[in-house]
């Protein structure tokens, strides 16, 4: 299968990267950049674990086509933060138990981060809807949507 260049702005950098066509964005982030804090779930676009920021648009990168992305901007969850300066959402699930087994955290963060750029002050039903596409299996959506109203009241 033939390769194309696709070029990505990933949290601000500029990446070039040969691709097949079929390849995901998720495995574009995760195989060709190394970037592997987005998670590849189910593969279906059910679970939310490859959440990212697409052009200021939440999508589940296990369904975006890489080739689709290119010339595009890309946030993921290596863009927020780091250990030295976390962002307010990273200190507030941190602080509030959100995180138990991580494997939805980023796409959670990231579903969190695109809601409060369009609506910075979002009612509990705003954040409850723009968490539906995440799905934990540890069952900490409390935990979860008490963290974002903790960045939310900031």
């Amino acid at each position: 299968m033939a390769k194309v260049s696709v070029t990505i702005d990933v949290n601000g950098e500029l990446y070039e990267a040969l691709v097949k066509t079929s390849t995901t964005l998720v495995d574009l982030l995760r195989d060709g950049l190394f970037l592997t804090g987005t998670k590849k779930g189910c593969g279906t676009g059910e679970c939310g674990a490859c959440t990212v920021i697409l052009d200021g648009k939440v999508v589940n990168a296990c369904l975006v086509l890489a080739v689709d992305a290119d010339g595009g901007k890309v946030e993921t969850v290596e863009g927020l933060g780091d250990v030295e300066s976390l962002h307010p959402l990273q200190e507030e699930f941190a602080e509030h138990g959100a995180i138990q087994c991580g494997y939805c955290t980023s796409g959670m963060l990231m579903s969190s981060k695109a809601l409060i750029n369009r609506n910075p002050h979002p009612n509990e039903m705003d954040i409850k809807t723009a968490l539906s596409g995440n799905l934990c299996r540890c069952g900490g959506y409390l935990q979860i949507i008490e963290a974002v109203k903790s960045v939310v009241k900031r």
